[in-house]
C-alpha cells in the first residue's frame, strides 16, 4: 500500500464532525488518507460561528504563524530592559553584579532611556523567530504524527513534541541571528551606536554577513534546547494539571480558566526553559561582544562557572515572558476561532490492549 500524505492538504473538516470522535493527536490514518478528526474548542464546543479554517489547512498554520509572531515579538520587547541588564551581568559581572545594582548603574551613567537599547531589533527578530518557532511546530508536529498509528501518537507524544519543536527552531533562528547579534552590540558594547538602523551596517562592514550569523552556533544550541522543553514541558504540564490539579474536565471550564492552566503550564516550563538553555545564552551574549571572539576562546577566559552569570535574572525573564507567551498564543487561538484538540487521552484500543497484559 502506498500511503501519501500532505500536511496543508486535509479532507473537508465540517462534514466529518458528526462522523468521527476525536483523536488525541488530531489526526489518524484510515486507508490511505490521514483523515483529522473532531477537535475540540476552547469551552468544549463549536465556537459561535464555527471553525474559522480547518485543522492542518494552510491558513490555521499561517494562523497559528500569526500568533507566534504576536506572542514573541511583544513578550520579548516588553522585557527589554531586563534581558540588557541580563546581558550585561554575563558579560561584565563585576560591574553588574544584579539585576537591581545593573539597572541603577545603568540608568545612572545612561540614563532612564538606555534601558529600552536595543527594542527595534529585538521586537523585529522575535516577531520572525515567533513566526518559525509556533507557525512550523504546528507544521512539523502534523508532519510527524501523520507517519504514525494512533496508539504510537499517544505514546510517543513527548517525542513528537520533541521533535517538532527543535524541527522548527532550526529555521526560526536563522531569521533571528542577525537580529540578536545586532541587540547584544548595541546592549552590552561601550560607546555602540544606539539604534539599529545605524548599528547594522557597522556590523557588516567589520565582518561582512557572517558577522551577523557567527553566533548561530550556540544561538541553536539555546535556542534549540530552550525550545523543546518549551513545548514539551509546556504541553505535559497542561495534561498533568487537567488530570491531577484542574478539578474539572477542559471542556467544562470556562475560557478563562483554561487560560489560566495556559499561563500557569508556561511558567512552569519557562523555569526549567532558562535553565537548559542559559549557558549557551552566555556565550552568545559573549560572542556578539567581542568582535572575532570563538567560543574556545570565551570559555577559557569565563570559565564553566562563568556561564551561570545572570541566570537568577533569566529565570525570571524567561519564566514571565514563557508564560505570556502561551497565554498569548492560545489567546489568539481563541479569539480567531481556531481548533485546539484537548490534553490527550489514551485510545480505547491501547486501554483493551494493557487490560490484557495485566
Amino acid at each position: 500500500m502506498v500511503w501519501n500524505f500532505n500536511p496543508f492538504s486535509t479532507p473537508n473538516f465540517a462534514s466529518m464532525v458528526s462522523q468521527t470522535t476525536y483523536s488525541p493527536m488530531g489526526a489518524e490514518k484510515m486507508g490511505q488518507a490521514v483523515v483529522p478528526r473532531k477537535l475540540a474548542a476552547a469551552g468544549g464546543a463549536t465556537p459561535p460561528g464555527g471553525y474559522s479554517c480547518e485543522y492542518g489547512s494552510m491558513k490555521y498554520f499561517a494562523l497559528c504563524g500569526f500568533g507566534g509572531v504576536l506572542s514573541c515579538g511583544l513578550t520579548h520587547t516588553l522585557v527589554v530592559p531586563l534581558d540588557l541588564v541580563k546581558c550585561r551581568i554575563q558579560v561584565d559581572a563585576q560591574k553588574y553584579k544584579s539585576i537591581f545594582a545593573g539597572m541603577k548603574i545603568t540608568v545612572a551613567e545612561e540614563g532612564t532611556r538606555a534601558l529600552a537599547r536595543g527594542w527595534a531589533p529585538t521586537f523585529i527578530g522575535y516577531s520572525l523567530q515567533g513566526l518559525g518557532k509556533f507557525g512550523f511546530y504546528e507544521v512539523f508536529k502534523n508532519v510527524y504524527n501523520g507517519m504514525l498509528t494512533e496508539e504510537q501518537q499517544y505514546l510517543y507524544r513527548t517525542w513528537v513534541y520533541l521533535a517538532g519543536s527543535a524541527s522548527a527552531e532550526f529555521f526560526a533562528d536563522i531569521a533571528l541571528a542577525p537580529f540578536e547579534a545586532t541587540k547584544v552590540r548595541i546592549q552590552t558594547k561601550p560607546g555602540f551606536v544606539g539604534t539599529m538602523r545605524e548599528g547594522m551596517p557597522i556590523i557588516y562592514k567589520e565582518g561582512g554577513i557572517n558577522e551577523f550569523f557567527k553566533g548561530l552556533p550556540p544561538l541553536w544550541a539555546r535556542q534549540i534546547p530552550y525550545t523543546m522543553m518549551k513545548f514539551a514541558c509546556f504541553e505535559r504540564t497542561v495534561e498533568a494539571l487537567y488530570m491531577y490539579v484542574v478539578p474539572k474536565p477542559r471542556d467544562q471550564c470556562t475560557k478563562g480558566e483554561q487560560l489560566t492552566v495556559t499561563f500557569a503550564a508556561g511558567y512552569i516550563a519557562g523555569v526549567f526553559c532558562a535553565i537548559v538553555s542559559h549557558p549557551a545564552d552566555t556565550m552568545v551574549s559573549k560572542l556578539n561582544q567581542q568582535k572575532g571572539s570563538g567560543i574556545g576562546t570565551i570559555y577559557k577566559q569565563i570559565g564553566f562557572m562563568g556561564l551561570w552569570k545572570g541566570l537568577g535574572a533569566r529565570i525570571i525573564m524567561i519564566g514571565t515572558l514563557t508564560a505570556l507567551q502561551w497565554f498569548i498564543y492560545d489567546t489568539v487561538k481563541v479569539t480567531l476561532r481556531l481548533p485546539r484538540p484537548p490534553p490527550p487521552q489514551m485510545p480505547e484500543s491501547l486501554k483493551k490492549k494493557l487490560e490484557q497484559k495485566s
